[in-house]
């Protein structure tokens, strides 16, 4: 009797400790925070290409969650194209926007229509949004993570000054080797 509370009790303190873990919530809303590795998922982009997050190591990569009806991620979408994108697309960074819950036909409209070249990927259910975030957490974000698959910076909503400062993080990434 006296195994079976022993073993119950630890049960009990395992399932605990992981809930515990799995149900931390920092700033707005992440459920990461600089430093952590990022999660590994399946990136499917709209266009049909599939590969995953950790076959993308040794780059530098900006993960730009978004939405065809989220209108700060419209306002944000071509900063993000001009001032990042393209002026570095030919060095070893990659842009990835993740569409949260929507069809491709939606997304390919939503990316000709806000005329960005970047990719953008699906997210069904909003799975890959939820390695981030929590699920009912707004939208507009962006993650960027290392060569070496560590989340580095992390913002939400546009804010122009702290959109400056992601600049400078990723280039500055993009300059050291």
């Amino acid at each position: 009797m006296r195994n079976l509370i022993i073993i119950i009790s630890s049960v009990i303190i395992i399932i605990g400790c992981s809930c515990a873990r799995q149900n931390r919530v920092y700033e707005n809303g992440y459920v990461v925070k600089t430093g952590d590795p990022a999660p590994d998922f399946v990136i499917n982009e709209a266009g049909g290409k599939s590969y995953r997050l950790s076959d993308l190591k040794g780059k530098v990569v900006m993960l730009q969650f978004t939405a065809s009806w989220c209108s700060v991620c419209r306002t944000e979408m071509p900063f993000i194209e001009k001032e990042i994108w393209q002026e570095k697309k030919g060095s070893d960074l990659f842009v990835i926007g993740i569409d949260r819950d929507e069809p491709a036909e939606t997304v390919l409209k939503f990316q000709k229509e806000i005329a960005v070249t970047y990719p953008l990927a699906l997210d069904p259910g909003a799975d890959i949004f939820g390695l981030f975030a929590l699920k009912d957490a707004g939208v507009t974000r962006n993650v960027v993570i290392d060569r070496n698959g560590r989340i580095i910076f992390l913002t939400r909503l546009f804010d122009p000054e702290e959109f400056s400062q992601m600049k400078k993080v990723i280039f500055a990434q993009l300059e050291s080797k």
